[in-house]
């Protein structure tokens, strides 16, 4: 894995967490980590997560799944 590609996860990974804890909505989430676009944002996101932030978030709510941290 690249460099770029570790960073991108790891700000990928931190908008997850933000948007489980309900801390931020999506396109929040995605300014918070360094997104300028929220299409680009929704569009890595749903690539790494399989599903778009609100989807992704509310099936691991469904789930049981509390964020880490």
């Amino acid at each position: 894995m690249s460099p770029l590609q570790y960073q991108k996860q790891l700000r990928l990974q931190e908008a997850r967490r933000l948007i489980l804890s309900r801390a931020a909505d999506a396109a929040g989430a995605g300014h918070a980590v360094g997104y300028d676009s929220p299409s680009q944002f929704s569009r890595e996101y749903r690539r790494m997560f399989g599903a778009p932030p609100m989807r992704d978030a509310d099936k691991l709510r469904a789930q049981g799944a509390q964020p880490a941290g």
